[in-house]
């Protein structure tokens, strides 16, 4: 267990000008408009924020800087950045949008020496690289990318090793195979990151509450979580959803008034006090 503040971080995935939300990264439901949950969270304690454009290297853009400009006009914690970032000026746009951190993957792995050229920069602080795991069935661990869609064929062990020396900041770990489900952090992916690099590791995927969240820090030298569902479904239960959401993505979801029975809301309250109590040192 890391002996720092452990980080706890709602992750807003992005399609188009709404916030949606999908299983194993896929299949996107509107959920809202990112800026009120952005708020919503910072005021309710969250220590950073992650925003990923989920169709941006699908579709070969950037998308993200109207809603980062809005967001970091209004709120006053980290905020990092992903999807879409290929190069020097797509990190210089996002941090002068607001951002303070930008994630990448894609570009990452299509060029390594990307993290470099970005670590020297923009310092490595300011770099982190996203790594989103399927396990085979062999039971390795490879890397994917667009958000999931892409076989790499990279060990993800193997990189995390090399994106580290190439001057990363950052590792931001996502179990694909949990996202979304509920069903619990893959503990002994998170580990094998962990244990195998010195940077800080943020663990993302399958999170279903707070017990769930201080198994995974008393198991693993992580330095916070990236959350999603379980906070995203428990803040539709207390707004009005509109009516203006605009074309891209699924909104029957919303329209229907339907819950996600399998996730089990909390908000980041709970889990801050659950993880106060048992001992894990958090900002309050």
């Amino acid at each position: 267990m890391s002996t720092n503040k452990v980080r706890i971080i709602p992750r807003l995935d992005i399609k188009g000008p709404n916030l949606v939300k999908g299983i194993h990264l896929e299949g996107l439901r509107v959920l809202g408009k990112p800026e009120d949950f952005a708020e919503y969270y910072y005021e309710n304690g969250a220590d950073e924020l992650f925003f990923q454009d989920t169709v941006a290297s699908l579709y070969d853009r950037n998308s993200l800087q109207n809603i980062i400009s809005k967001t970091a006009s209004k709120i006053f914690i980290p905020l990092t950045v992903g999807g879409g970032i290929r190069n020097i000026h797509d990190i210089r746009e996002a941090l002068l949008a607001g951002a303070d951190k930008v994630a990448i993957n894609t570009a990452a792995i299509k060029n390594p020496n990307f993290i470099r050229e970005a670590s020297r920069k923009f310092g490595s602080s300011t770099i982190v690289v996203s790594i989103e795991a399927i396990k085979e069935n062999n039971g390795d661990y490879l890397a994917y990318t667009d958000n999931g869609r892409e076989y790499s064929g990279i060990n993800v062990i193997e990189w995390s090793t090399r994106v580290q020396e190439m001057g990363a900041g950052e590792i931001v770990i996502t179990s694909v195979d949990k996202e979304g489900t509920g069903e619990g952090f893959d503990r002994k992916l998170v580990k094998l990151i962990a244990d195998n690099v010195d940077i800080p590791v943020i663990a993302h995927g399958g999170c279903k509450g707070p017990d769930d969240i201080a198994g995974l820090i008393n198991d693993c030298a992580i330095d916070g979580v990236a959350i999603s569902s379980v906070l995203h479904y428990g803040y539709l239960n207390k707004i009005v959803v509109q009516k203006d959401y605009e074309e891209e993505g699924n909104t029957n979801f919303l329209k229907s008034g339907a819950s996600f029975s399998k996730i089990h809301s909390c908000s980041i309250e709970d889990i801050k006090s659950n993880l106060h109590i048992k001992g894990i040192p958090v900002r309050l």
